[in-house]
């Protein structure tokens, strides 16, 4: 006689061992010797472990409760059901689908409870399936880690990275294998978005050691892998390497039939940092053809960027403007900046002005402040173009592009004032002259003025002995 609280029992057993054939030939063998009441019961936690395999297996969750159904219609009122119904509808249809009904929130069975915060995270409710009290230690094993990354990925919805951070950690150390290593990913990848690049690489070196070569699953999960590591290396400022990271991405997709539109902007965005601007160009135009609606404004931003650097602002701000058509894009200042560097080089300069101010209102402190400098310059405001330079000196993080650039530039109009302030000038040079290569034009000029500065300031000393 089959029993059916015996037989979930033995098929959760197997599943904390990510024995999922096992637990398939549990349930199924136990359905083929069970009487219908039985069968009826058993096909539902069938369904509820095919919902564990997502979208893909919506079809065999649909079958399993139909088969439910059709043996015993009384089921149609079982929380379990109408929970996993509930899943069903969110998958199909997102923010469209009706949430679950309040009494399956609070129902005694935390299976049911499990569906339910399922079904409210795919349906746009994040905080709701925040709310809805659920411990690991109430589910069966293979839950337990799944339970916290449903959850960290409803923080990562409302914006809290730190608490989806520590959650996907907790999901790691619950889960087992290669689960555990995206998992791993998962707070890596958030790592990333906090500006934490050490850590997610230290993060994605424990990850790495899951990978046993084995698993004929392994490879996408590995070519995610790479992709994250080719953005913490770039975040460590090694180009290169991060380079070798990302080829490595697109060479696991593509022995997958597949092609990303995440590994192709990563590409782009390294070909950048390398200063190979025409192979940026291409990444981010094969970007754009694999993103999705949601995606697009990112493409465009990069593509827009990356046609300024080849000095093409015409084209530059058609992809910009794509952009500003999104009121969601979360980087709208930036754009505006950029747009102000595309009518600078245009020669519109009323209108870099007009948009760069815009954007420094809005938060673009250092593109906005380079915009307004150039102009400044060129209208021979000497003073309101220092102001500006210096702003970005103070803003951007030191050794970086436009830290460099802010100094270069500060250095160059204080040498119009005629060193007016030697030792400032001197330190603009100096800082500049340590992180300019001899090749640059930049290098002569930063030198020469160095020199001035040096000499200034010695005279003026004399002057003050005497």
């Amino acid at each position: 006689m089959i029993d059916v609280d015996t037989t979930w029992q033995q098929a959760c057993a197997a599943l904390a061992s990510d024995e999922y054939d096992t637990a398939f030939d549990v349930l199924e063998s136990a359905m083929r010797e069970a009487r219908p009441p039985v069968r009826a019961r058993l096909a539902l936690y069938l369904a509820s472990t095919q919902a564990l395999y997502g979208d893909p297996g919506v079809p065999d969750v649909r079958e399993a409760l139909n088969v439910a159904l059709s043996l015993d219609p009384g089921l149609a009122a079982a929380p379990l059901r109408r929970a996993l119904e509930a899943e069903l509808g969110a998958r199909a249809q997102a923010e469209e689908a009706a949430p679950p009904a309040p009494e399956l929130r609070t129902d005694p069975s935390p299976l049911v409870r499990f569906h339910t915060l399922c079904a409210l995270a795919l349906s746009g409710h994040p905080q709701e399936a925040l709310d809805l009290a659920l411990t690991p230690a109430e589910l069966p094993g293979h839950l337990r880690w799944r339970l916290r990354s449903w959850q960290a990925d409803a923080h990562e919805a409302l914006g809290e990275l730190p608490e989806g951070t520590l959650l996907y950690a907790e999901a790691a150390h619950l889960a087992r294998g290669l689960n555990r290593a995206v998992m791993l990913q998962e707070q890596a990848a958030l790592l990333l978005q906090l500006g934490q690049p050490q850590d997610a690489a230290r993060v994605l070196e424990q990850a790495r050691t899951l990978y046993t070569g084995r698993d004929p699953e392994e490879e996408l999960n590995l070519a995610t892998w790479q992709y994250l590591q080719a953005q913490a290396l770039l975040g460590q400022e090694q180009p290169d390497a991060a380079l070798g990271a990302i080829e490595e991405a697109a060479r696991l997709e593509a022995r997958q039939g597949e092609h990303s539109y995440g590994v192709a902007l990563v590409r782009g965005q390294v070909l950048t940092h390398l200063g190979r601007q025409e192979g940026a160009l291409k990444a981010f135009e094969q970007a754009l053809n694999l993103a999705s609606p949601a995606d697009r404004p990112y493409a465009n931003h990069e593509l827009g960027v990356a046609l300024l650097d080849l000095d093409r602002p015409v084209e530059a701000r058609e992809k910009l403007e794509a952009v500003l058509s999104d009121p969601e894009y979360p980087y709208l200042p930036e754009v505006l900046a950029d747009l102000a560097e595309c009518d600078y080089r245009l020669g519109r300069l009323p209108e870099a002005q007009q948009t760069a101010e815009q954007a420094l209102a809005q938060g673009a402190v250092i593109p906005a402040s380079l915009v307004l400098g150039n102009v400044a310059l060129d209208y021979y405001h000497l003073d309101e173009a220092l102001e500006h330079y210096e702003r970005v000196v103070r803003e951007a993080a030191p050794e970086s592009r436009d830290w460099v650039t802010g100094h270069q530039m500060a250095a160059d109009v204080m040498a119009q004032q005629g060193f007016a302030d030697p030792a400032a000038a001197y330190a603009h040079a100096q800082q500049a002259l340590a992180h300019t290569p001899e090749s640059d034009d930049w290098y002569v000029t930063l030198q020469e003025h160095l020199r001035r500065a040096g000499e200034r300031m010695g005279s003026s000393g004399g002057r003050t002995l005497n």
